[in-house]
């Protein structure tokens, strides 16, 4: 893009903070969707603000709302696979520091939440060691990442079960009456019993936590959110490899009166529940 075609995009962007306006994005269609784009990647990454996307801490109903008997925090994906320097997320080629610095807050929410006698549910992302149900566009994909699914590696096969990597890493291993979701896909409910445990147990809310915040934390929160659940996801209790799709999965949740729910923080919800 030529250096005039940005300056261009830049200009329809709502310098107020609050975001394009529906008129704005009507007349200008893509350039402000680049704009968003541009304004985002050069602007102050440091910091998330719910307030700029309507969710100031008078409008955040549900973390205060909540019963725990019908609550459940879901730890997504919290693999030796995705946080170890020997895994599929760093063959891959992700940074994996943002995803190791999720540990502490969520052995802080499984601490309030193991207290508070939440449900808690682990999941973990792999493959039968035939791999038949690794869909072939996976693996295809897996291939040109430079980690191909059920290849050898320092770790064993890489997303297989089983496998060393396969497994939680050992700060946030699962207590013996925790609940372990084994999944074959980026969704905790696609292709599992997730959605039945919950019902059994009567859970109405979901807290969000995991690796990596654009993919299975997002894949499992819209699926929550289309299945009728009331989701809050932590925003520093999950991580990305690229902060940019962190902090554009985390802006989308709030849009639209909360089209995906809410964002918290782990000292929120720690709070929340040791008032």
């Amino acid at each position: 893009m030529t250096t005039k075609k940005l300056d261009e995009a830049s200009a329809v962007v709502n310098t107020s903070g609050a975001g394009p306006s529906r008129r704005e994005i009507l007349v200008h269609g893509s350039k402000v969707v680049v704009g968003i784009g541009i304004a985002t990647l050069f602007g102050n990454w440091g910091t998330f603000s719910r307030e700029a996307y309507g969710m100031d801490r008078s409008t955040m109903s549900l973390l205060d709302s909540l019963m725990p008997a019908r609550t459940g925090l879901l730890v997504i994906d919290m693999q030796r696979d995705f946080l170890l320097p020997e895994g599929y997320a760093a063959q891959a080629g992700l940074d994996i520091a943002p995803l190791v610095a999720t540990v502490r807050p969520i052995e802080k929410l499984l601490a309030v939440g193991r207290e508070a006698g939440l449900l808690i549910v682990h999941t973990r992302e792999g493959h039968v060691p035939d791999l038949s149900d690794c869909p072939p566009y996976k693996l295809e994909r897996s291939r040109r990442a430079g980690a191909e699914i059920g290849s050898k590696g320092p770790l064993g096969r890489l997303l297989v079960r089983g496998e060393i990597g396969h497994d939680f890493v050992e700060a946030l291993r699962p207590l013996e009456q925790e609940i372990v979701i084994d999944k074959p896909g980026y969704s905790a409910f696609a292709h599992t019993g997730l959605q039945q445990t919950l019902t059994k147990r009567g859970i109405e809310t979901l807290i969000l936590t995991g690796v990596t915040t654009e993919v299975c934390v997002s894949s499992t929160l819209r699926a929550a959110i289309d299945l009728g659940y009331r989701c809050i996801t932590v925003s520093d209790a999950c991580a990305s490899g690229h902060l940019g799709l962190h902090k554009a999965s985390l802006a989308m949740i709030g849009v639209e009166g909360g089209i995906f729910g809410e964002v918290a923080t782990t000292a929120e919800v720690v709070e929340r529940f040791r008032r």
